[in-house]
């Protein structure tokens, strides 16, 4: 009998290792020396923080032709990671004009100063209560980011973003800010019979209540930046930058090439600027 329950033992103790190895841990708080970047995952509906161990690295220098969004970006930043009072950030426009990349830049650049950044997908939102509890008391300055945001009237991540901008988050850790990308204004979609609920009022119109409800959202980011498509010199510039940043070197030929490849693209983006730069040095070097 002795032998059944030994074998029965060292069976259910090879079955609990296992299944330690398939869950993720526990929720709590990560080594926050191990990384100045975190993801926060979920598996088998559980959240945890996933440490970034190699996150792109880019400086507000390499960042060209958005000098007033880089300003106040980098300014609200730097009031957060002092301790002063700071907004929540929505930065919202075409794509590929840097709208990541400058909150890239803003970690690059204060992560030594004690700024974390927490990088939380859409779908994932409902889980800020969680993130906030992990962080709450701390001494770092922490930025839950959400990229490329944008919702539908049923998205369940809606309402929690909403309650956190209405200040429950801000009211119970003071070391937290959210930004947010976006190439939606208004983080939601617009419809033409949202026009036509439009009120007429002693001479002024009145958004319909579908239409407040969308522009209330982004109203609660104290600090927006917009981005607009580059013009051909921009795009040229940004290009140039990055041409050197490879050992490259500017010129006709070069000029030439790179507006080629922005024409096959169809876009004069910083992106396609930075990819055309990676193309061409790679040729080089071969």
């Amino acid at each position: 009998m002795s032998a059944d329950w030994d074998r029965l033992a060292t069976k259910l103790e090879a079955l609990v290792d296992r299944l330690e190895g398939i869950l993720p841990p526990k929720l709590g708080a990560p080594d926050w020396k191990a990384a100045t970047a975190f993801r926060w995952r979920k598996r088998n509906g559980r959240g945890f923080l996933a440490a970034v161990q190699h996150p792109h690295a880019i400086a507000f220098a390499d960042l060209k032709d958005i000098d007033d969004q880089k300003q106040r970006l980098r300014e609200n930043t730097a009031q957060f990671v002092a301790g002063r009072p700071a907004n929540n950030v929505l930065l919202t426009g075409a794509r590929g004009t840097g709208k990541s990349s400058l909150v890239k830049a803003a970690l690059n650049e204060f992560a030594k100063k004690g700024l974390r950044l927490i990088e939380v997908d859409k779908s994932d939102l409902v889980d800020l209560s969680d993130i906030v509890d992990l962080v709450v008391g701390r001494k770092e300055r922490f930025i839950v980011f959400c990229d490329d945001l944008s919702f539908e009237a049923s998205d369940p991540g809606y309402k929690s973003l909403k309650v956190a901008l209405d200040g429950s988050i801000a009211g119970s850790a003071d070391n937290l800010l959210i930004y947010a990308t976006s190439n939606r204004r208004h983080l939601m979609p617009e419809y033409m019979q949202e026009n036509l609920d439009a009120k007429h009022i002693d001479g002024e119109i009145h958004p319909g209540e579908t239409t407040e409800e969308k522009i209330s959202l982004s109203e609660r980011f104290g600090l927006q930046l917009s981005f607009y498509p580059f013009d051909q010199e921009q795009y040229l510039d940004i290009a140039s930058h990055w041409v050197e940043a490879y050992g490259g070197r500017m010129n006709d030929e070069v000029r030439r090439a790179a507006l080629l490849w922005a024409l096959e693209r169809g876009s004069r983006s910083g992106r396609v600027a930075s990819q055309f730069a990676r193309d061409y040095a790679g040729r080089k070097k071969r």
